[in-house]
């Protein structure tokens, strides 16, 4: 269950190793914080940097050594920025960055645990990615490019290693109410799921491995792209008309900022699409 933001362990990875726990797993999570695994029963955490060379062959090691095998991993560490590409063009750091840890990183974790799963002739991997993957959302140029590359990367694989019992599950996870988000003060006026219920969707996407899990909107952007892209770009130029650049992409952290009628709105209708 590798976790890996600047504050530690917490949001949907707190929120999944607790779930998994209580239904009987044994975890091993990581992040650069691991404390607030330190008193939970059935866990044990291994601080480290997923994005550093060593640090996915670390954890993999120590799972082993911990437990003699890893039957399912959890790919939920993840890094958003949402910013207009007008205010990136000299942040080419942003885009390296967030594809070091949404892809880099968890493409490392799948290459190092390939063989143990494939010599021991199971495996379920489930990798978290994002509703903007299927909504193409604006601002999030580097999010998104980042778990579509996962995205892609999967679909690949999971055909090549079906054979041997390693199977894939992508979970186009909505918003979720986590720190990740809380930068972009306008969301907190938005519906979103909580982190139990994000914890859920992991916890049944091991018991059932389906391949893809996500939800009726996000399908729906899917095939209104397919179908017609031309006028999901005239919507989504609407949609980012009416929801601005945050405060914190501006570097305005103590800018107030509050949702207003039309963006709550709007936000309802396309509930979990990060706008």
């Amino acid at each position: 269950m590798p976790r890996n933001i600047d504050r530690g362990v917490e949001g949907i990875g707190l929120a999944a190793v607790n779930a998994l726990r209580d239904e009987g797993a044994l975890v091993v999570g990581s992040a650069r914080d691991v404390s607030p695994l330190a008193a939970l029963e059935r866990v044990s955490g291994v601080a480290l940097d997923l994005t550093a060379p060593d640090g996915p062959a670390r954890l993999i090691e120590h799972a082993i050594a911990e437990h003699g095998r890893v039957d399912i991993l959890v790919n939920n560490a993840g890094k958003s920025i949402r910013r207009s590409v007008h205010k990136a063009y000299d942040r080419f750091h942003d885009y390296q960055r967030t594809m070091q840890l949404n892809y880099f990183a968890p493409v490392k974790l799948i290459l190092d645990l390939l063989p143990v799963m494939r010599e021991q002739g199971f495996g379920h991997i489930v990798n978290i990615s994002s509703i903007g993957v299927q909504t193409n959302p604006p601002r999030f140029s580097a999010y998104v490019a980042s778990k579509s590359a996962l995205d892609a990367f999967t679909r690949v694989v999971a055909s090549e290693v079906i054979g041997d019992g390693v199977t894939f599950t992508t979970i186009h996870m909505p918003l979720v109410r986590t720190p990740m988000i809380a930068p972009t003060k306008m969301y907190d006026a938005f519906p979103t799921l909580t982190p139990d219920e994000a914890a859920d969707m992991i916890c049944e996407a091991m018991r059932s491995r389906p391949k893809h899990m996500g939800t009726r909107l996000g399908t729906v952007g899917e095939i209104a792209y397919a179908l017609s892209p031309k006028t999901v770009d005239r919507v989504l130029h609407l949609a980012y008309r009416v929801f601005p650049d945050s405060a914190a992409s501006k570097g305005q952290q103590n800018e107030e900022e509050k949702a207003s009628f039309e963006q709550i709105a709007m936000a309802t209708l396309t509930r979990g699409v990060h706008w």
